[in-house]
């Protein structure tokens, strides 16, 4: 393919400035741009549609103080870790944000340029940049309160006098859709006057005014400065409720998508292979909408798919995570979904309506705290909502509707062996890798819903429990492991490779997957419920031909009409395609 041109270059940039900045000359924003990026005449064209990932990319979601050891920096102690017990497993690791912050474990950054010195320092961010793909946050949004940024803001001093969203009280807020129940407006003293700053999320979490393009060449900086320092995945926080305007909901709005479509252009012009994701925790069409035309985020978070799961396994019914499947569109080439059911955060219910009614989000919500679970609330036209569950994905796959069971580490790992069959790109939270359990304690410590899930491991003690055979932690731990290994040689589970919805009942899940160069497929099929499930073999129209084999027990189907027996939360991954070993 021939080289773009910078001037071809600047002309789909221009473009996208016209639409966000109508009254900037772009042509000198067009040059601004470029140049904090580095761009020259002979950047090449990324290739269009490519798929920058594999079956092979399993995505690892932690903090950076999630290992701690005394007298090392975590960061330090989780590549350690990562190198010990992972490597060969996990290829790519997302460290959640590493910055100095003020609140939110993280996502109040005051200062995007910095590593926190509790954690570690740059050189530490680039070693594991060098053994893993690493993704890092882009906390686009909003900043802290006490970012130097504010601080100028509130002295009308420079640079950030301009940078934060304000609003007037009498403004049409009534449609603003956001998730938390908190006041929207902060009141600040400013040498102006009084402002009133909009806070979509916390007082402490001051939100960008990105109609101001200086705010863009400061982030586009920071853009800069995490890919030399090896970020090859960015995590777009928040990125929904970026534009706003007064009379409006706030979210989606056309210049939040155009801009990402820029800041896209930028990157993969950048470092072709650089990856977007779109975190935008909303109801599943809405969510679909950030893949553009296959121009704006190369992934995006699969939402839905937790709350599905969830309740899938919770009630032994599978009819809604199938109809979900089956209206879910095959991602284009060169965009995929971001697969996770566990992360730092809650469980998001929001991503669930339309799917689940207000009767089964009710009694999902009420079996979750019977286990321990916390609920978070949103405002929604001046009423409260459930807006996610907090708790551990381990404590919150104890038992079913009945209550607590014998079940617990199957149905884990019956989940989990779904979420890694599907179309698109596992992400896997931390904790789940080692079945950790709610952490009240922190809960207490920090008065915040979210910490029951954000455990701190003493890594000397999180070794001795991996190293007991008896510990539930070392049996997750082993048979993910085993779970992860075989689905990543397996081609018929490349992110893109064709997925079709199976129709066995309301308690099997069942779906085909087949290698784009259809040399392999692999029937998915999962037994969600608290009984044996038996399915005839013809249902499953296994070509009679060839031989057939499940990867998880690693055993021969032998009779291709006879029956398959399927123990409570039992998964088989049936193939006709083996490695040879």
């Amino acid at each position: 393919m021939a080289e773009q041109t910078i001037s071809e270059l600047s002309h789909r940039i221009k473009t996208h400035i016209e639409f966000i900045y109508p009254n900037l000359n772009a042509e000198d924003v067009c040059q601004q741009l470029l140049g904090l990026m580095r761009l020259t005449d002979t950047t090449p064209t990324p290739a269009n549609h490519q798929n920058h990932w594999s079956q092979q990319d399993i995505i690892a979601i932690t903090y950076g103080n999630s290992l701690l050891k005394e007298g090392e920096k975590p960061l330090q102690t989780l590549h350690r870790f990562f190198n010990k017990h992972l490597a060969g497993t996990i290829n790519s690791i997302h460290i959640l944000p590493f910055y100095p912050y003020s609140s939110d474990d993280g996502f109040a950054v005051m200062d995007y340029s910095k590593v926190n010195d509790s954690l570690g320092d740059w050189g530490d961010v680039n070693g594991i940049a060098k053994d893993y793909n690493l993704m890092a946050d882009l906390v686009v949004n909003h900043c802290s309160s006490r970012s130097l940024w504010f601080e100028n803001f509130k002295q009308g001093k420079e640079p950030g006098k301009n940078y934060f969203f304000t609003a007037s009280v009498d403004d049409d807020l009534q449609e603003v859709v956001r998730p938390r129940t908190s006041p929207l407006l902060r009141e600040v003293v400013t040498p102006q006057g009084t402002q009133y700053v909009w806070c979509t999320f916390s007082h402490d979490q001051v939100d960008f005014d990105f109609r101001n393009i200086d705010v863009l060449y400061e982030f586009i900086k920071i853009i800069r400065l995490y890919l030399d320092h090896g970020v090859k995945i960015f995590r777009f926080d928040a990125v929904a409720f970026v534009w706003k305007e007064a009379g409006t909901n706030c979210i989606h709005l056309a210049q939040t998508h155009e801009l990402i479509r820029l800041m896209r252009c930028l990157v993969e012009h950048s470092v072709n292979d650089a990856v977007i994701i779109t975190e935008t925790n909303v109801p599943n069409h809405e969510n679909l909408s950030y893949f553009g035309n296959g121009n704006e985020a190369h992934c995006v978070y699969n939402f839905s798919l937790p709350p599905l799961l969830l309740n899938t396994l919770i009630s032994g019914d599978c009819r809604h995570l199938k109809r979900w499947m089956m209206t879910m569109p095959p991602s284009q080439m060169g965009t995929a979904y971001f697969n996770f059911i566990a992360s730092h955060d809650g469980i998001g219910l929001r991503p669930a309506e339309g799917l689940l009614n207000e009767e089964e989000l009710g009694t999902l919500v009420n079996t979750i705290s019977q286990f321990g679970g916390k609920v978070s609330w949103r405002s929604a036209n001046g009423m409260q909502k459930p807006y996610e569950l907090n708790i551990s994905l381990f404590d919150a796959l104890q038992g079913t509707y009945k209550g607590p069971d014998k079940y617990q580490i199957d149905r884990f790992i019956c989940a989990h062996a779904i979420m890694l069959a599907l179309e698109g790109i596992p992400g896997i939270y931390i904790h789940s890798l080692f079945g950790t359990n709610n952490d009240y304690e922190r809960v207490e410590n920090t008065s915040q819903n979210r910490s029951i899930n954000r455990h701190q491991w003493q890594v000397d003690k999180l070794e001795a429990e991996l190293t007991n055979p008896y510990s539930h932690h070392s049996k997750v731990f082993s048979r993910l492991k085993s779970l992860i290994h075989k689905r990543t040689e397996q081609p018929a589970f490349h992110p893109n490779a064709v997925q079709f919805t199976l129709q066995l009942g309301e308690q099997l899940v069942g779906f085909w997957r087949q290698s784009q160069n259809r040399n392999q497929s692999i029937f998915c099929i999962f037994n969600i419920s608290d009984q044996e499930q038996i399915i005839k073999m013809t249902d499953i129209n296994l070509i009679d031909t060839e031989s057939w084999f499940d990867l998880i027990s690693e055993q021969d189907i032998a009779d291709l009409h006879g029956e398959l027996k399927l123990a409570p939360y039992q998964s088989v991954w049936l193939t006709n395609w083996r490695i040879n070993t």
